[in-house]
C-alpha cells in the first residue's frame, strides 16, 4: 500500500473511509516499530478525504465511519486542532440531523436538507459504524462522552433494527416508525428507491447491512475494557462479561463482570490474581449519573459525578470485590430544533410507546423468515407532562426479576414505564403508512387523558419515541393536507419568481423538464 500513487487514497469512497486504514497502521507500527508505517499515515491522511471539521459527504455510513479520521491522526500530529476538528464534525451531523433520540441522525442513504424529522430513518450500516467510531475515540481521546454516546445507540437503535428473533435484518431504524411494510416510499421519506423497513433476511434485498450488523455486538463487547498506559485496566462500557489481562509486572488477571445493565443500576467485578500485585482500575461513571456509589471490599471509595473516569489505584488482592451502583432517574429531553418535542430516558434507556406489534409473514423460509409488522393500536399521543417537574408525570415500573435472554423485546423487556397522554387526531399516517411530521409542542388536543405504557427505545419496533406535548390550549395540529401529483414532461408548471422548489412550500415550481414530483397543498 505504501507504494501506491495518490489515485490509491483519494477515490471515491475509499477515500472517506480511511481513518479504519490508520487504526490498522498505527495498530501494526505499535508492533514492529517499521517507521514506514508512520509514512503511510501520513499519506493516507494527506490524501484521503479532509474531514477537518466539516461533513465532506452527505452519505449517513461515510459519515458514521470518516468523521474520526482527524482525531485518528491526531495520535501521529499530536496536534490538538485535529483532534478538535473531528469534535466539529461529529457536532455539525448532530446539529444538522441527529435533533431527536437514539444517539443516531437522519440518514436514510444520504443526508438530506429539511430531512431531519424522527420519522427519518438512520441506515443499520450507520449505527455500528457510528458505534466502533465513538469506541476509538473513548480510545484515542479519553474522553468519557464518546461510551455513552455508543451505549446510546447500543441500546436504544441497535436491538431494533434486528427483528425479535435475530434473523433478520432493516435497512433503516426511525425514532418514529408506525409500519414497517415491504413497501418503497415514493413520498420521499426515505431517498432510496426500494421497500427499507421490513425485516428480511439477506444481502439480496439490504445489500451491506446484514453483515454490518453482525459486527454491532462484537465492536461493542471486544471494547468493554481497555488497557491502560500505566498497566492498568480500564471499564469503559458495561455488560455481563469475563476479561483477562496483563495488568502490572506482566501478570494475567480475570475480573468477572456481574449485572443486568442497562436495565439495573447495579455492576459487581470480581478479581481472580495469582498473587496481590499494584496497578490501577479505572471506571466509567456515565454522563447521566450524577451520584455514583462505588465499593471496595464493602468500603466506599470517592466517585465523582459523571460523565467521568474514576482511578483506583492500589493493590489488589485474590477475591477482591468491585460493586458500582450508578442511580437511574428520570429525565424529559426537549428537542428544541425539532418543534419543541419531547423524549423521556431514565438511565442509558430512551423509551417509547409501547404500540401493540402484528407481524405478518410475508416470505423467506422457516429458518429466515420475511415479515411485515403493522399496529394493532393507537399511536398518535402527545405526553401530558407537568410543566414545573415533568418527570413527575412518569412512572416507572419493573418486574423485579433479571433480564432474561430477551430484553429488547416488548414482552422480554424488565422494564416499563407509565405516561399521561392525549390522542391528536390530526395526526395520522400518510397513505403510504408513513407518520407524518412532528408539528409545533404542545398540541392542540381536547381528547381524554390516558396513562399510556413506555418501553425501552431497543425493544419497541413500531414506536414513537420523539413526542410531542399535548394540551387543550396548544398549538392547533394542522392535518395533512398535502398531495404528491405526477408530472410528466409539461414544461414548467408554476413560473412565479422566488416561488420555493421544497415539498414543504405552499406552492412549488418545477424545474424545466418539469420530469419531477413534489407535495402540493391545495390551499
Amino acid at each position: 500500500m505504501y507504494a501506491q500513487g495518490p489515485g490509491a487514497f483519494d477515490t471515491s469512497w475509499i477515500a472517506l473511509r480511511w481513518g479504519d486504514g490508520l487504526d490498522s497502521v498505527f495498530w501494526l507500527f505499535n508492533r514492529t516499530g517499521d517507521t514506514f508505517l508512520l509514512d503511510l499515515a501520513d499519506k493516507i491522511h494527506r490524501y484521503g478525504a479532509d474531514w477537518g471539521d466539516n461533513l465532506v459527504d452527505p452519505h449517513n455510513v461515510n459519515i458514521a465511519q470518516g468523521f474520526r479520521e482527524p482525531a485518528q491522526y491526531a495520535l501521529r500530529s499530536g496536534s490538538p486542532q485535529d483532534t478538535r476538528d473531528t469534535y466539529g464534525t461529529y457536532g455539525r451531523a448532530m446539529d444538522q440531523y441527529g435533533q431527536f433520540p437514539g444517539g443516531g441522525f437522519a440518514g436514510d442513504e444520504n443526508t438530506r436538507p429539511g430531512h431531519g424529522d424522527p420519522r427519518q430513518g438512520f441506515e443499520t450500516c450507520g449505527i455500528v459504524e457510528f458505534m466502533a467510531s465513538h469506541q476509538l475515540l473513548t480510545r484515542i481521546t479519553g474522553d468519557p462522552l464518546w461510551a455513552d454516546r455508543c451505549e446510546e445507540l447500543a441500546f436504544n437503535s441497535l436491538p431494533a433494527s434486528l427483528d425479535p428473533s435475530g434473523r433478520a435484518v432493516h435497512y433503516i431504524t426511525s425514532a418514529n416508525s408506525v409500519d414497517l411494510d415491504n413497501e418503497p416510499k415514493s413520498g420521499r421519506q426515505f431517498q432510496n428507491p426500494f421497500a427499507m423497513q421490513a425485516y428480511l433476511p439477506g444481502v439480496d434485498q439490504y445489500r451491506c447491512c446484514p453483515h454490518n450488523y453482525g459486527m454491532g455486538w462484537p465492536y461493542f463487547v471486544e471494547e468493554l475494557w481497555l488497557a491502560t498506559p500505566d498497566g492498568g485496566l480500564a471499564a469503559a462500557m458495561y455488560a455481563a462479561c469475563e476479561v483477562t489481562a496483563k495488568v502490572a509486572d506482566g501478570t494475567e488477571v480475570t475480573f468477572t463482570e456481574e449485572t443486568g445493565y442497562p436495565f439495573t443500576d447495579t455492576v459487581s467485578l470480581s478479581l481472580t490474581s495469582p498473587k496481590p500485585l499494584r496497578f490501577p482500575l479505572v471506571l466509567r461513571i456515565p454522563a447521566w449519573c450524577a451520584a455514583p456509589v462505588i465499593e471496595v471490599g464493602g468500603r466506599r471509595v470517592a466517585a465523582p459525578a459523571g460523565p467521568a473516569f474514576t482511578r483506583i489505584d492500589r493493590t489488589w488482592v485474590n477475591g477482591d470485590r468491585v460493586t458500582l451502583r450508578f442511580p437511574q432517574r428520570t429525565t424529559v429531553r426537549t428537542w428544541a430544533a425539532d418543534h419543541g418535542a419531547v423524549s423521556v430516558d431514565r438511565g442509558p434507556l430512551t423509551y417509547s410507546l409501547r404500540i401493540g406489534e402484528e407481524y405478518r409473514r410475508t416470505g423467506g423460509t422457516e429458518q429466515f423468515p420475511e415479515y411485515e409488522v403493522h399496529a394493532t393500536g393507537p399511536w398518535n399521543y402527545g405526553l401530558v407532562l407537568d410543566a414545573e417537574k415533568p418527570v413527575s408525570s412518569l412512572r416507572t415500573r419493573s418486574t423485579g426479576q433479571a433480564p432474561g435472554d430477551d430484553p429488547f423485546t416488548l414482552d422480554g423487556t424488565p422494564l416499563t414505564m407509565t405516561a399521561r397522554a392525549r390522542r391528536i387526531p390530526e395526526w395520522t399516517a400518510d397513505d403510504e403508512h408513513v407518520v407524518a411530521p412532528l408539528q409545533e409542542s404542545p398540541a392542540r388536543s381536547e381528547e381524554p387523558v390516558e396513562e399510556v405504557t413506555l418501553v425501552p427505545m431497543g425493544a419497541a419496533r413500531l414506536r414513537i419515541t420523539s413526542f410531542p406535548a399535548a394540551a387543550p390550549r396548544g398549538a392547533p395540529w394542522l392535518a395533512d393536507r398535502w398531495y404528491r401529483i405526477l408530472n410528466r414532461h409539461s414544461d414548467k408548471v408554476l413560473g412565479v419568481d422566488g416561488m420555493s422548489t421544497a415539498d414543504s412550500a405552499h406552492a412549488v415550481q418545477f424545474t424545466d423538464n418539469g420530469t419531477d414530483d413534489h407535495l402540493w397543498q391545495l390551499l
